[in-house]
């Protein structure tokens, strides 16, 4: 592996307003809509109930600490969080960020559930090939716009513009007093017969839907990548991913800058970072905490224990019908339709984030061999890599929804354990003292690095002990 130049001198750009700062964390909620917020937690409290559900709101809000000590290396360096551990931890980084980033997400199960969803909601028998047909789909979406990021960004926004109000209008219409005060005894830990853990709970499904409390897995360090390419602080001089269709290039650098920690530029530092982090807490932490929230109340409210919802994402479908036959058929159908371009919208995020992740640490395996010239093509590989991959498990006959989601979401949590110790440890020694976390966000990040552990351990423990 090539040795990364060290971090050269740049003047830190003026903090921006907050409206103009406003964007990336879109791309991030958009990537946990259609995993923890629709399938893992609903599922969750419509079979358990909604005394569970301070457990999401917990995991959204370990994320969000993770999140800002993320943003936080590319606001001060204008590099990605895996160009810094990189540095820090040597070049053993980028081969297991690939590996850690493509394996557990190659298993399409938010597509699957989408498609599943779709085939509901238009009256279809659903098969492999509707799950086929919207991969293409998304692949093509990828090749129409200029700026990758941007297109990203784009989707997102309307999907969640358009979702969230939806899903909040219906849940108020659907929600009796009583499903809201079991949501607020359940945010403090307090269910039907238990406290904060029911009996027969599956651990494992549990442990994903604490990793996708928000984007989960290795998605969480795509933020960086966004920040990155949305201009925050040294990331001004970074460059963007173009479609390699358009011709048109634009230099993306890799290894990044500092900058003299005088008292000026400390102050401008502290602008910037107390606006990413509204930015942050508004979009990601409190919408993506909230609908989660409605989506598991509105599960309780229409099918809590109803028969067939422990299995599978019918729980959703079941949902839609209660909602056609206590409003009209139309009003059941609309919301099958918005749950499947949210979870398409998820997969559609979750690729290109995947892509964009494996395609920058490629590049930091041998940045002779493979500059960041060659990022677009790289990132075009990896996203049909992992396009052609979903499409070959839809056609060994694996379209089970909820068993690929989960799958996924264990492989997710246990990385998240890992990379949340070596950010943070990173952010402690790299930055300027000036710059480094403070206590409050060290203990923040700690709990996360040592609950994910935890279960992560436990999990494993089950899973492998004999019964």
């Amino acid at each position: 592996m090539s040795k990364l130049a060290p971090l050269n001198k740049q003047e830190l750009p003026d903090p921006w307003p907050l409206r103009k700062l406003i964007g990336p964390s879109f791309i991030i909620l958009g990537v946990g809509l259609g995993s923890g917020e629709l399938i893992l937690w609903p599922y969750l409290t419509s079979n358990f109930g909604l005394g569970i559900i301070w457990a999401a709101v917990l995991g959204i809000t370990f994320q969000f600490f993770i999140n800002m000590e993320i943003e936080r290396y590319t606001l001060a360096t204008g590099e990605s969080i895996f160009v810094g551990l990189t540095r820090k931890f040597g070049k053993i980084s980028p081969y297991w960020f690939i590996a850690t980033t493509l394996v557990p997400w190659l298993w399409p199960g938010i597509m699957a559930a989408s498609s599943k969803v779709v085939s509901a909601s238009l009256g279809i028998t659903y098969s492999k090939y509707v799950g086929i047909i919207m991969l293409i789909l998304l692949g093509v979406l990828y090749s129409l716009g200029h700026v990758v990021y941007k297109t990203q960004e784009k989707v997102q926004k309307i999907i969640i513009l358009v979702g969230i109000p939806f899903i909040f209008l219906i849940t108020l219409f659907f929600a009796k007093g009583t499903d809201w005060v079991a949501l607020s005894k359940g945010i403090f830990g307090l269910g039907e017969g238990f406290w904060f853990l029911p009996v027969g709970l599956p651990v494992a499904t549990f442990l994903g839907a604490l990793a996708y409390a928000g984007a989960g897995g290795n998605l969480n360090l795509a933020q960086s990548l966004y920040v990155k390419e949305k201009g925050y602080g040294m990331a001004k001089y970074a460059g963007h991913i173009t479609n390699i269709l358009s011709g048109k290039k634009e230099e993306v650098k890799l290894e990044g800058a500092s900058f003299e920690p005088t008292q000026e530029n400390i102050n401008k530092f502290k602008i910037w970072w107390k606006r990413i982090n509204i930015e942050h807490a508004v979009v990601f932490w409190i919408t993506g905490a909230f609908t989660m929230l409605l989506l598991s109340l509105l599960a309780y409210a229409t099918v809590y224990k109803d028969p067939g919802v422990e299995t599978s994402i019918n729980f959703v479908i079941r949902e839609g019908g209660v909602i056609a036959a206590r409003t009209f058929p139309s009003l059941g159908t609309f919301f099958l339709l918005m749950a499947a371009l949210m979870l398409f919208g998820t997969q559609f995020s979750v690729y290109g984030s995947n892509a964009r992740i494996s395609s920058e640490n490629l590049v930091i395996m041998n940045k002779d061999k493979f500059s960041t010239d060659k990022l677009p093509k790289f990132f075009y590989g990896f996203l049909w890599l992992q396009i052609i991959a979903g499409i070959t498990i839809f056609a060994l006959g694996f379209t089970e929804p909820l068993a690929l989601v989960v799958t996924g979401a264990v492989l997710n949590a246990i990385s998240m354990f890992i990379y949340s110790g070596l950010i943070l440890w990173t952010n402690m020694t790299i930055l300027e003292k000036p710059l480094r976390p403070s206590l409050f966000r060290i203990i923040a990040v700690g709990c996360a690095f040592l609950f994910y552990g935890g279960f992560s351990t436990f999990t494993i423990f089950m899973t492998f002990s004999p019964h």
